[in-house]
């Protein structure tokens, strides 16, 4: 790594960053004035920039924003992603200082959105900046996204990235979400996949009767109880990378007239899968879990409805070890830290399952460590940020060079 990169890419510069991100508070549905600032950022450094809006008008009914941008060489090659979120969840109790007024404690950055995910925005950020004012001879090019509501129910921001067609022709993408953080692995780590998931919702209709008469009725309360006794019993799906799946009951309701045996029913699940595992499977799932509680209900499945097709869950995804651009950012790891990476799959869902998946590129999962993202006192390691945006540089000039 060159002085001149150095000079870039440093501490300070990455320390000053975080902090005015996380001092701008951004929980999704709310981007508007961090937008403004990153976009501003880009620009006052002539990095090509824009904003690109869309609006959910079926399910959320928001208006979002992404800031996106593209550098691009003076031959044909490789088409890099680069994708973060700006948005936060909500601020939580129990935080020990003001979660907006970053600060920092020994090797730490506290904050809301430290870890996830503004400090890999940050990396990538000054990783971009660094390519842009160092590399005038490249092939291929550089997409930039960072994106609204990632946090949010549906990855708004991405999905309409890839829904209006602005991602097509990627080959590869980095997404540098908190890696080591989110697995409890020592930086660094390299995630090559991750599980997706899917809502949905059972509703039972049974036959109301006088509850000094229950025989005469049928309790939809009881019949979805069996079933999600039968269905916690299911025999799921393992995956050599992923593992398996998880069933998580997340919201059970159901209830009648006053003194009556409830004629209505409902539970919600949230249901992890592995490759292999979809609707499809879902629904067949349940189908046995029915079968097996021999209930006397009426009964259905409804998935949570999307803003666009293929947004009403996140699909599964695994990157081949041994695929050329694997082997390539493992050799940037090793340039910069000098060690081989630990190899994880991410447990839940992201921006990144919708890249993974309905792009069909490889897709790395790869930033700093940290802890308690979505809770109090979240930090991140700042020397992670820095190798972190080292390692990204060092990839886009490895692949466009």
């Amino acid at each position: 790594m060159t002085c001149n990169i150095d000079n870039i890419i440093n501490k300070k510069n990455v320390t000053e960053l975080v902090k005015e991100l996380v001092s701008i508070y951004s929980p999704y549905f709310e981007e508007k004035e961090i937008m403004h600032y990153v976009y501003n950022w880009m620009e006052n450094r002539n990095i090509p920039v824009k904003y690109h809006y869309f609006e959910d008008n079926k399910v959320t009914k928001y208006k979002g924003t992404n800031v996106i941008g593209e550098l691009k060489g003076n031959k044909p090659g490789c088409r890099i992603l680069i994708n973060g979120h700006l948005d936060t969840v909500k601020i939580c109790e129990g935080w020990n200082k003001n979660p907006l007024e970053a600060y920092e404690e020994e090797d730490k950055i506290f904050g809301l959105g430290s870890l996830d995910m503004k400090s890999g925005s940050t990396a990538a950020m000054i990783a971009i900046d660094a390519f842009n004012r160092t590399v005038s001879d490249f092939k291929g090019s550089i997409i930039y996204s960072f994106v609204s509501d990632e946090e949010g129910p549906y990855g708004l921001g991405t999905n309409y990235l890839i829904h209006d067609g602005i991602l097509e022709g990627a080959d590869v993408a980095v997404v540098p979400e908190p890696s080591a953080g989110f697995t409890d692995s020592s930086f660094p780590c390299l995630c090559l996949g991750a599980r997706g998931g899917y809502s949905y919702t059972v509703e039972f209709t049974g036959r109301s009767a006088h509850a000094a008469n229950p025989k005469k009725g049928i309790c939809a309360i009881e019949d979805a109880s069996k079933v999600i006794i039968e269905l916690k019993k299911a025999k799921l799906k393992e995956d050599p990378y992923l593992g398996s799946g998880d069933i998580c009951i997340i919201n059970i309701s159901g209830g009648g007239a006053a003194c009556s045996v409830a004629d209505k029913s409902s539970f919600t699940v949230f249901r992890h899968i592995v490759t292999g595992e979809n609707k499809g499977t879902i629904i067949k799932e349940v189908e046995e879990a029915v079968k097996s509680a021999n209930i006397k209900s009426e009964y259905k499945v409804i998935f949570r409805e999307g803003p666009t097709p293929e947004s009403d869950g996140f699909l599964p995804y695994t990157v081949d070890i041994n695929n050329t651009y694997t082997k390539k950012f493992i050799e940037s790891i090793n340039n910069i830290t000098n060690e081989d990476p630990s190899i994880a799959y991410f447990s839940s869902i992201g921006d990144f399952n919708y890249i993974g998946s309905r792009l069909k590129i490889p897709t790395f999962v790869f930033g700093p460590g940290g802890n308690n993202y979505h809770a109090s006192n979240e930090y991140v390691y700042i020397d992670d940020i820095v190798q972190t945006s080292k390692i990204i540089y060092d990839f886009l000039v490895r692949i466009l060079t």
